[in-house]
């Protein structure tokens, strides 16, 4: 019973510090005036070309969903569709990698016409990653006569970066940029039972992300 209590009162004391270790940071840069109609669409694409690591399939699904669900929520098309569309100009090595080479893009045969015919306004794009940054502590697990359990206290520090580059297909140009960066340390403290405590920057990061892109398309 004297464990069970001590368990608990870890758990209790480290959900609450771990609650007040994730730290956000989401930032935004506009360089030019935006707004979006209930009619036009955008699409929003990962920026897999970038040398080092790849930005998450699943977090640049998650952007997508709450972008286009809830207050604000915008109007997309499909990652997929869009580069199946314009095969084969947005594959990650065929892709335009800087505003510049936009208007010579939308020159090519049936380009111009595929985005016009979805009404598409805007292409975000991500990059970023999430990384483990520090750990430390450590677990010991054993099985005697009595039974078996776990102590110890094991801790790892996540942070979660990522940026998105809007650029606006009507006027040629890129209408800025917004980051989000977060902090959380998770840990898994045990007394006979580990108990997981997981800060979920990933997901802080994503619904930062998208609830800002949202101000910023919206032009709020």
């Amino acid at each position: 019973m004297q464990a069970r209590y001590k368990l608990a009162l870890i758990a209790s004391l480290l959900c609450t510090l771990l609650s007040g270790c994730i730290t956000a940071r989401v930032e935004e840069t506009k360089d030019a005036a935006t707004g979006i109609s209930k009619e036009e669409h955008i699409v929003v694409l990962a920026r897999s070309h970038v040398t080092g690591n790849e930005t998450e399939i699943n977090f640049v699904q998650c952007v997508t969903d709450k972008l286009a669900g809830g207050s604000g929520k915008l109007n997309i098309v499909p990652a997929g569709e869009f580069a199946d569309a314009l095969f084969p100009w947005f594959e990650p090595r065929t892709s335009p990698k800087t505003i510049e080479a936009l208007p010579q893009l939308l020159e090519r045969p049936g380009v111009k016409e595929q985005i016009e015919a979805r009404n598409i306004r805007y292409i975000i794009w991500v990059r970023g990653d999430t990384d483990q940054t520090n750990s430390g502590g450590g677990m010991s697990c054993a099985v005697g006569p009595g039974g078996g359990g776990c102590f110890g206290l094991a801790w790892w520090e996540d942070t979660a970066a990522y940026k998105a580059a809007i650029w606006d297909l009507e006027n040629g140009t890129k209408s800025g940029s917004v980051s989000a960066n977060v902090t959380g340390t998770s840990a898994v403290p045990a007394v006979i039972v580990p108990v997981p405590l997981i800060a979920r920057t990933r997901a802080a990061a994503c619904k930062g992300l998208a609830k800002q892109l949202k101000i910023f398309l919206n032009d709020e």
